[in-house]
């Protein structure tokens, strides 16, 4: 072999080695590395490194001096800007902002106090010989006028700083995120708007209790309209007032991390807002500041501006951004929404993905991809063990591989086909009908070396016009048929199915877990904010908490069991272990067994047959007892699997090899180990 091909082996990225199926793409992929590569180069002054970079938020905004303020904008089509506010008593002409060049606009104030804490304040911005009043850029807290409902920056500038006490707390590398999905607002029982502090002193402990070690913050970033679920942002540096203050979140995260439990931040990089009296569209007076011009600046979904990740300008708003987040709120990590849509100019709408040329085509946003490749270089330089979870349905190769490997360099993927395929599943295939090697098939399905994060529902499941996996299976009847004094086929078959489902998605999809706050306990109904639709009820915007609490339903029994499935998990360290092995799966019997890290799970979806001497290939030869059995009464069942009995493995044939059979009821499943 001649030098240059051996040198040409030795610089072949990783992520062929991967997934060979690549192979004709691999110039694709060496572009992409190019792109950033050339990217990162161009963005970093000599010596600088990219957490320097992403410092935007330590220079614009308002920061006090010895002295006073200095306010800094960055605005290049402003002809002239005016600071304005309750320090000024509005004054539009008052207080002239300088052009200081490159786009950049600045103001000084004398005097401390000149802004007072909680006093509110916008800029005027005139461009094209039009002034408007806008929130600034870099407001880190905003808030609505409760008699003119219009929103304005408030000076966030307390006496005394938040004192943060969680420096021991360190995120743990390679530890299997099990995620807790959750909304600050709808987390009270209460028909309103929940606070951080209520959500720090309530659910916190439940969360802690119930076993999840990472909780995943909703709509944290501002949004002006409640009801968007915190997907259409406006002020990307402001934690959202619909909670409380500034401090109140860091207090929140504060105790989290007390607690033991990292805490993560749905970040939306995606899209923003289109409104320009509360967000970032036309700030300076073009549509071309931030987003695409033309029509490819508009999303045709979500109705809303699509950001220009090509520009550098963007890139040091957004990479400033994730900075901010880490550092001044300790946040451990981000759940990156609409990955798909960034990474496609036609936001990856009705493709069905099929091909692997769709993934490297002219439909492409590859200064997308460049921007997520520093984005999650940036999160893993900022803190180690963070992590950086893509909402990404495509299956876009190398999405959770390290860039060096030419991936993109997130941790994890959501496994977002999953809860698709229980859906349909539910919906159109009758009981003794599920396709057990479909099921496996869509719990393994993976790309080669990336990890993902398996979820049998998230909130996109119980928004209003779906339904949550417990409302699909018991319907109607969960309003009167879950008092544990009554019998109710359709509910205890609900019950059942609802235990059986979330245990084979933690075991066997994903490297890490995620559920959405309540359905643990098979919360019911759907989620719908208040809207002019529904006369601007809460009454859907809410959790009843209580449904698992007052004693005597079957929602306590569901949470038993995700508690203690939750703890068997983490007990055996089941996630860490990679990809299950299928031991038997039998269609007309309904039965799946796989092993996952020591733990033996066997399945019986059948509705009827309880399978007498359940032949089950073991692992390896020796005793087995079981650790776990949905059907125990603390969970609902009927206690029909006794788990004192130790099973002996003995060979059976040459083709299922040695195992042991085992008593399995109908809608059953169990968890064994070697003793």
């Amino acid at each position: 072999m001649s030098t240059a091909a051996k040198e040409r082996t030795v610089k072949k990225l990783k992520i062929l080695e991967y997934d060979p199926n690549l192979s004709a793409f691999e110039g694709d992929l060496n572009d992409r590395m190019k792109r950033y590569k050339l990217r990162k180069k161009q963005l970093l002054a000599k010596g600088q490194t990219l957490k320097d970079f992403a410092s935007g938020h330590l220079y614009y905004g308002f920061h006090k001096t010895k002295t006073g303020w200095v306010y800094r904008e960055w605005a290049p089509a402003a002809e002239a800007m005016h600071l304005i506010g309750d320090f000024n008593g509005w004054n539009r002409e008052s207080h002239p902002m300088k052009n200081i060049g490159e786009g950049n606009w600045e103001i000084e104030l004398k005097g401390v106090r000149t802004l007072a804490h909680l006093s509110r304040v916008k800029v005027a911005v005139t461009s094209f010989g039009k002034t408007e009043d806008r929130i600034p850029l870099y407001a880190k807290y905003v808030k609505q006028d409760k008699e003119t409902k219009t929103f304005s920056a408030v000076i966030w500038n307390p006496r005394k700083a938040f004192e943060w006490t969680d420096a021991n707390f360190k995120p743990k590398r390679n530890v299997p995120p099990l995620i807790y999905e959750a909304h600050v607002g709808m987390a009270t029982e209460e028909e309103r708007v929940g606070t951080y502090l209520e959500f720090m002193r309530d659910m916190l402990p439940r969360i802690k209790n119930d076993g999840y070690n990472t909780v995943q913050l909703m709509a944290i970033m501002e949004h002006p309209y409640y009801a968007s679920f915190g997907y259409q942002v406006a002020n990307f540096f402001a934690a959202s007032s619909w909670y409380g203050t500034p401090d109140d979140l860091k207090a929140l995260i504060n105790r989290a991390h007390e607690l033991g439990i990292s805490v993560l931040l749905d970040l939306v990089h995606s899209h923003a807002v289109k409104n320009t009296a509360e967000g970032i569209n036309c700030f300076d007076g073009t549509n071309g500041q931030f987003f695409k011009e033309g029509d490819a600046g508009n999303h045709p979904a979500w109705d809303s501006k699509v950001f220009d990740y090509g520009k550098t300008g963007v890139i040091h708003f957004l990479l400033s951004n994730i900075k901010f987040w880490m550092e001044e709120y300790h946040f451990d990590g981000f759940r990156f929404d609409g990955v798909t849509s960034m990474i496609y100019l036609d936001h990856g709408l009705g493709s069905a993905f099929t091909d692997y040329r769709m993934y490297f085509s002219m439909n492409t946003d590859v200064d997308a991809i460049t921007y997520l490749q520093l984005a999650t270089e940036l999160i893993h330089d900022i803190k180690r063990g963070s992590v950086a979870i893509a909402e990404e349905m495509s299956g876009m190769p190398g999405m959770c591989l390290p860039i060096k490997d030419g991936g993109v360099g997130f941790d994890y993927r959501l496994s977002m086909g999953l809860p698709d395929f229980y859906i349909k599943t539910i919906k159109e295939k009758q009981d003794g009908d599920w396709n057990m090697g479909k099921l496996y098939y869509e719990l393994i399905s993976r790309r080669p070396g990336e990890k993902c994060i398996a979820y049998a529902e998230s909130h996109d499941q119980a928004l209003v016009g779906d339904k949550t996996i417990m409302f699909r299976l018991a319907d109607k009847e969960m309003y009167w048929g879950m008092n544990r004094g009554y019998e109710n086929m359709i509910v205890e078959r609900a019950v059942a199915l609802h235990k059986m489902i979330r245990l084979v998605t933690i075991a066997a999809g994903g490297e890490g877990y995620l559920n959405f706050m309540g359905n643990e306990f098979g919360h019911p109904e759907w989620i719908d904010f208040p809207r002019e639709g529904n006369g601007w009820s809460f009454a859907h915007a809410r959790r009843l908490w209580s449904l698992a609490e007052n004693g005597y339903l079957r929602y306590e029994l569901l949470g038993n069991f995700d508690k203690a499935m939750i703890e068997l998990i983490k007990k055996h360290n089941v996630l860490s272990y990679g990809m299950p092995r299928c031991l038997r799966q039998h269609e007309s019997d309904q039965i799946l067994a796989f092993e996952k890290g020591g733990c033996v799970f066997v399945f019986n979806f059948h509705p009827t047959n309880s399978q007498q001497s359940l032949f089950v290939p073991a692992p390896e030869l020796g005793d087995y007892q079981v650790v776990l059995s949905s059907d125990d009464k603390e969970f609902g069942g009927y206690e029909r699997v006794d788990k004192s009995v130790v099973y002996h493995t003995w060979a059976h044939d040459e083709q299922m090899g040695d195992g042991f059979t085992i008593y399995l009821p109908a809608r059953t499943a169990v968890v064994l180990r070697k003793v």
